[in-house]
């Protein structure tokens, strides 16, 4: 019953947050219309959340609670090996680790510092120490700091169904 309130509170939040966003986004429409392209589904660039509110959502989440979302966010690093997840910046100087809906899609391995509006399921999990070395090979780490990642531990994850990258 805990979870089913805290996952209403979150739902409650992100639907409010939401209005709010429609609406201080539609009086710039037309001034800044930036150019996207688009990989995974097809996914509308309005309506997003802000990283503010999307980290306030990951701090209230439990470890087996997921939630709706849609929000942009700068790349701060990428699969080097194929493009294969990122990391993007949240506010509150986190991260969220995207990996892509059933591995139907990749981005490109140079959008480090680009901004993105990712849309899918965002969730907190634990991730072992096996797959944060595998993480950070991919990432191009060196095998000095690879080898310091001894424990498991808390990240926010993000699957993603559609990433549009703004150009």
């Amino acid at each position: 019953m805990k979870r089913f309130n805290n996952l209403l509170i979150i739902l409650l939040i992100f639907c409010a947050c939401k209005g709010h966003s429609q609406q201080s986004n539609e009086g710039n429409a037309e001034k800044t219309s930036p150019i996207f392209k688009s990989y995974g589904a097809r996914i509308d660039a309005g309506e997003g959340t802000s990283t503010a509110e999307i980290s306030k959502i990951y701090s209230a989440m439990a470890a087996t609670d997921t939630v709706p979302a849609k929000f942009a966010a700068k790349v701060v690093e990428v699969c080097q090996a194929k493009g294969c997840w990122m990391k993007l910046e949240l506010a509150d100087g986190q991260q969220t680790m995207v990996r892509f809906k059933n591995y139907g899609f990749f981005v490109p391995k140079d959008i480090i510092g680009k901004e993105v509006i990712v849309n899918g399921m965002a969730f907190v999990q634990e991730m072992s120490a096996d797959d944060q070395q595998h993480y950070a090979l991919d990432a191009g780490k060196p095998g000095v700091e690879i080898a310091k990642i001894t424990k498991p531990k808390m990240t926010y994850g993000f699957e993603a169904d559609g990433v549009l990258l703004k150009l």
